[in-house]
């Protein structure tokens, strides 16, 4: 057991600090102004520098290193913003991380190392208008026809609809209630039959495009099934690895947020003397510096302790919902400690809130993780339908 990084994770900390710091944070302020992803330039820029697909196998164009070692970068690029963060995210711990350890050779061949070049972005498209946490409710279908699969349905709150070339789609192959007859398959953006929805103005997440997706017949090729029907139980394996991503971009915003209080209130005088001065905001400080070292053990023990290819859903889903809470208390002291400026669009401190209360929703609600690890605990799954 052990506490502190490698030196060779060291490195890759400081490498991905300083470039954040030096490349990415004059973005961040025009990424949340004007709200549109970061540039195709950018994306290649972060593939060259092996910041996408950090935990890809070599033989699809990754880097090859720990999902540790993805996270410690994530959490840095987060700390700047989630725009500039949610390329590292998409394919380190989302739909890349599915298709690499479920998928077929052909189809990874032909996606991943498109992805770790920075050339494609891939996004998750899972929720339906009646389908969110009961997501076994789900209606898309992929139906077998002409050696391939026609597929039918609707899909909402997907993060990165509309801009993302490719997703991975959530569908029902056959007529089995529950998960049984759920799988996945991957679908390009330009094929026939693929229509989005007007985008979603939101709280935060700005800088990520969010939109629905429309599938009116949309033929989808044999290779490019994913997991056929029955693998729903795997798809939600994979998805205890995003939980973990979720929950380190939480990580990033408050400990940005704690590094912002912590040189502002150093700064701030009231009273003839800096605020920091004063027992109260020592220990919001205290407060917060704690509850972001415990998400942080947290996450990396998920990580870490995994026993198979992806986290438990025990520990991941612990992680997520300890780290969402975290952001949205942290988030929200670094506002009061900033008082005006903290409430003022020109500071970081605003964004970070709005934000962190995002990610509280995003990838399985905080109350439906902590059902995840009542269920963990008890070893059964509680039936949640009347």
């Amino acid at each position: 057991m052990r506490f502190e990084p490698t030196s060779d994770q060291r490195q890759l900390q400081d490498l991905a600090r300083d470039f954040a710091r030096r490349e990415l944070r004059p973005l961040a302020l025009e990424l949340e102004h004007g709200n549109e992803p970061l540039s195709r330039e950018r994306l290649r820029q972060l593939g060259e520098m092996g910041f996408l697909g950090i935990n890809v196998d070599q033989r699809h164009g990754g880097q090859g290193l720990s999902d540790l070692d993805a996270l410690v970068v994530l959490e840095e690029f987060a700390r700047i913003h989630p725009a500039v963060a949610f390329p590292v995210f998409e394919s380190c711990v989302g739909p890349i991380k599915a298709i690499e350890r479920l998928g077929n050779e052909g189809l990874k061949a032909q996606v991943i190392p498109r992805v770790c070049r920075g050339e494609l972005t891939v996004a998750i498209a899972m929720s339906e208008p009646d389908a969110g946490t009961a997501l076994t409710d789900l209606t898309t279908r992929a139906v077998a026809h002409d050696g391939g699969w026609i597929v039918d349905g609707q899909k909402r709150w997907c993060s990165g609809g509309g801009h993302a070339e490719g997703y991975l789609v959530y569908c029902r192959f056959d007529d089995a209630r529950g998960s049984k007859g759920i799988g996945a398959v991957y679908v390009e953006r330009d094929r026939k039959g693929v229509s989005f929805g007007k985008r979603e103005h939101l709280m935060g997440f700005r800088g990520i495009h969010t939109a629905d997706i429309f599938f009116d017949r949309v033929h989808v090729p044999a290779d490019h099934l994913v997991v056929p029907a029955g693998s729903f139980a795997r798809l939600m394996e994979a998805f205890d690895l995003e939980r973990c991503g979720n929950a380190t971009m939480c990580l990033g915003l408050a400990a940005g947020a704690l590094e912002d209080a912590i040189a502002y209130v150093q700064e701030r005088r009231q009273f003839g003397k800096p605020i920091v001065e004063f027992q109260a905001v020592q220990l919001k400080l205290a407060e917060m510096a704690m509850q972001v070292e415990a998400a942080r053990l947290m996450i990396h023990k998920a990580v870490t302790a995994k026993e198979a290819e992806f986290p438990s859903v025990l520990l991941s889903s612990m992680a997520k919902c300890f780290a969402n809470e975290m952001a949205r208390d942290v988030c929200g002291k670094a506002v009061q400690l900033m008082g005006g400026y903290g409430y003022s669009k020109a500071f970081a401190a605003e964004q970070r809130l709005r934000d962190a209360w995002g990610w509280g929703i995003a990838g399985g609600t905080i109350d439906i993780q902590k059902v995840n690890i009542a269920s963990a605990l008890i070893g059964r799954r509680f039936q949640q339908r009347g």
